[in-house]
């Protein structure tokens, strides 16, 4: 982060500075000597927590401790000054650092970095709306002083109903900051045909909510790229298990934490993960070089979108286990698909692990399970799609919502990524307030109901799913 020009740095400052840089660059030897060649699965058991750590500074404790208080204490003026100008790294208020959201910071900045050449930061949000507000905001600043300056950016149609509301009203209608849809995003020239000299950012959602839209990550990459333009991905459905857009040339991924990287359900979180020296034609080096660092010492500093440090724990232990979990989900949710393709009480079905999908081969060059060629059960590389589907029930939407009441065994409600299988219908929840218009644009029909199969026996599943389609009559 640049220093305020109205620091004055003592020589007290400067012993603080000194003996924290020299912990950085220790870190940062630790990360790249040690960590860096760890597998997947033992990044998401440890992350940056070490044995070291616990014994020096928390009694021994081999679960990252949770830090429930609001402030940090200083030894004196010095320490004080020197890390509230950000020279040193600090946790001076919980709404805007914390240890405990730090080591849930450093652990999915290294998942999604898995892989990746370069450096990865993140910062953690109170929500996965959250981190989509703090991920796009920062593009979106006057960039000169002309107050009606223009400024649009680019994403895709099919996303999440929250992300759609965000950007179609409170970005597009409230602040007059144009939303330009793509609507079948794996269309290179029509994401390219969007694009002006007032364009600030480009976004997609894959695999997408509830659709399972696809694209491109490295065309789409490019493309931005070759207008200064950061691409952002909301990866919250493959998860870095599956898919990792920063080593495909993403510059930013959004995850709404609460589905499948807190699978248990124990309450809500977010994540904005970024590489660090990433493209933008906003003129602000803070912004380029560290993202991460930028927006949570600085923009959400202030509006303070903060994850409870409880939270960060809680969400850290389900990700421990995440490469076991996408792998177990994913297999029995292509199963679940492949019965459901040969039912003839369904239009249609929604997965792109199913080899006629039309979006099947280009999710396959994408979407793999992260070191299964290193794992004995397989060793070779293996394709997995996740664990949301949808289908769409014949006989409209009587017939899908008469289905819908019918589930015994999977859950009613419009959570998803859980442990626990749930449905939901689409149009009438989790996308009811962006419309007609807005559910035709993103391929919604009201007889589509979104399946997040969890960890039962897909056997089980299938037999619920059955016996309440037998039901519709």
């Amino acid at each position: 982060m640049a220093r305020s020009p109205d620091v004055v740095i003592t020589p007290g400052m400067q012993r603080y500075i000194d003996r924290n840089n020299a912990y950085l660059a220790r870190r940062g030897q630790y990360i790249r000597d040690v960590v860096k060649k760890m597998r997947f699965d033992t990044i998401a058991v440890h992350g940056l927590y070490t044995v070291e750590d616990a014994i020096e500074d928390y009694q021994g404790a081999i679960i990252e401790p949770v830090f429930m208080s609001t402030s940090q204490a200083y030894r004196d003026s010095d320490e004080m000054a020197a890390a509230l100008a950000y020279l040193i790294p600090t946790w001076c208020y919980s709404r805007i650092a914390n240890p405990s959201t730090y080591y849930y910071e450093w652990t999915l900045a290294l998942l999604e970095g898995y892989g990746f050449d370069g450096e990865t930061a993140c910062c953690s949000t109170s929500s996965g709306m959250a981190a989509i507000m703090t991920a796009v905001q920062p593009f979106l600043v006057h960039t000169s002083h002309h107050v009606h300056e223009p400024r649009n950016f680019v994403a895709t149609a099919q996303c999440y109903g929250g992300t759609f509301q965000q950007f179609n009203v409170r970005l597009a209608e409230e602040r007059g900051i144009e939303c330009r849809w793509v609507e079948d995003s794996s269309n290179i020239d029509e994401w390219a045909s969007k694009i002006d000299k007032n364009t600030r950012f480009l976004y997609g959602e894959l695999p997408s909510n509830p659709g399972q839209g696809f694209f491109d990550i490295k065309l789409v990459a490019d493309l931005a790229h070759s207008h200064s333009l950061p691409l952002i991905v909301d990866s919250t459905v493959a998860t870095p298990a599956l898919l990792r857009p920063i080593c495909h040339g993403a510059d930013i991924v959004v995850h709404s934490a609460t589905k499948t990287l807190t699978s248990s359900g124990f309450g809500v979180a977010g994540a904005v993960i970024a590489r660090k020296g990433l493209v933008t034609s906003v003129p602000n080096d803070d912004l380029k070089n560290d993202f991460s660092l930028y927006i949570k010492y600085l923009p959400n500093r202030d509006f303070g979108p903060n994850l409870h440090p409880m939270q960060a724990i809680l969400s850290l232990n389900d990700m421990r286990t995440l490469r076991s979990k996408m792998d177990l989900m994913s297999r029995s949710t292509m199963k679940v698909a492949e019965h459901l393709q040969r039912d003839k009480r369904v239009e249609r079905v929604e997965y792109l692990g199913l080899k006629d999908h039309p979006l099947h081969e280009l999710a396959s060059k994408y979407m793999w399970l992260v070191d299964a060629e290193h794992d004995e059960q397989y060793d070779k590389p293996v394709n997995r799609y996740g664990h949301l589907m949808s289908f769409c029930v014949k006989g409209g939407p009587e017939k899908a919502r008469l289905f819908f009441d019918k589930l015994q065994r999977i859950w009613r409600a419009t959570d998803l990524g859980r442990i626990k299988s749930v449905a939901t219908i689409p149009g009438i929840s989790t996308h009811l307030q962006q419309g007609e218009e807005g559910r035709k644009l993103a391929h919604i029909p009201m007889n589509m109901v979104r399946l997040c199969v969890g960890a039962e026996h897909p056997d089980d599943v299938i037999r619920d799913i059955d016996q309440a389609l037998d039901q519709v009559k």
